[in-house]
């Protein structure tokens, strides 16, 4: 990147790597010269960015601030860039999104398909993480929107409603249940259950009506993790209090079966897009946003598939 000096470029990958070596192989140019690049600006900021280790390099903290400040600075960089672009239409750019495990599968991905078809000079930095972990990274402009499950109600970011994502048995296709168009647990107490935790979010949304059947339920495995749990109920270990979006391309493929719970039981999931409203999305970003709207307004929805509400 022109507008970044050569230190600037050698001390990211110093400090990335962990060591002036690997970071001669990466940049192509030898060690000694990259250190002397380093060496010259700690004189002239008269301060240690390194601790030089029998093991490698390790920021101090005047280096930590200092890539900090580094990093700000090239994703500003990259963000003018997109601006430039979008003055002559939107030919480039860089969308940085994050999403929950129930979105990997399925519906973003087809969508970022068909986005890099339509647009192949942009590029997407999508990442999978934790539902507590995305609205923290679009507070701090790290990211800019994110895909999040019933988040905790916030001021510091606008939470748009684009689904409201039913609770409900998934099973194997076929199953004696499949026909119901909605079910109480205590309908399903005949057969084994593979039961939630409460570290996922259905789980603790369910957690009071295992409580008032406990006796009755007929447990087959605790699972803290939402694939597992797919994969136990395609293998025929059992049934699992699920949400329609963990399950919805094994229904439209014919694998599984969903029954909706009665809301009275187990209200739905509100599936939310989060952006930060004092932050200036870039043109790319704002396109990539409208292209995930619509396609979740369009999910196609089959007799298995209960209705989901587009909220405004």
């Amino acid at each position: 990147m022109l507008t970044f000096s050569r230190f600037t470029r050698y001390f990211m990958e110093v400090a990335r790597l962990g060591s002036l070596r690997r970071a001669a192989e990466v940049l192509h140019v030898s060690a000694s010269a990259i250190d002397r690049q380093i060496l010259l600006a700690e004189q002239k900021y008269e301060t240690a960015l390194f601790e030089r280790l029998p093991s490698g390099m390790r920021l101090t903290a005047a280096g930590e601030l200092l890539l900090a400040d580094l990093r700000r600075w090239h994703r500003e960089y990259g963000r003018t860039l997109e601006r430039f672009d979008e003055l002559s239409g939107l030919r480039r750019g860089q969308v940085h999104l994050a999403c929950i495990n129930a979105l990997a599968t399925g519906v973003l991905p087809a969508t970022l398909t068909r986005m890099g078809q339509e647009h192949p000079g942009i590029a997407v930095d999508v990442q999978v993480l934790g539902n507590a972990q995305i609205p923290l990274l679009v507070g701090a402009g790290e990211i800019d929107f994110g895909l999040v499950m019933d988040p905790p109600p916030t001021t510091q970011l606008q939470m748009q409603v684009m689904r409201s994502i039913p609770i409900g048995i998934a099973m194997p296709a076929g199953h004696a249940l499949a026909g119901h168009e909605q079910l109480l647990l205590g309908q399903t107490l005949d057969w084994r259950h593979i039961v939630p935790t409460e570290s996922l979010l259905v789980g603790d949304r369910v957690k009071a009506l295992y409580a008032r059947h406990v006796d009755a339920i007929r447990y087959a495995i605790r699972c803290n993790n939402v694939e597992m749990m797919r994969a136990l109920v395609l293998s025929g270990a059992g049934i699992a209090v699920m949400s329609w979006l963990d399950v919805f391309r094994d229904v439209q493929e014919g694998r599984l079966a969903f029954v909706p719970l009665s809301q009275r039981q187990a209200k739905p999931l509100s599936l939310c897009l989060c952006v930060a409203p004092q932050r200036q999305l870039s043109r790319a970003a704002q396109w990539a946003m409208e292209k995930i709207r619509e396609d979740l307004k369009a999910l196609s929805l089959s007799k298995e598939q209960p209705d989901l509400h587009v909220g405004d």
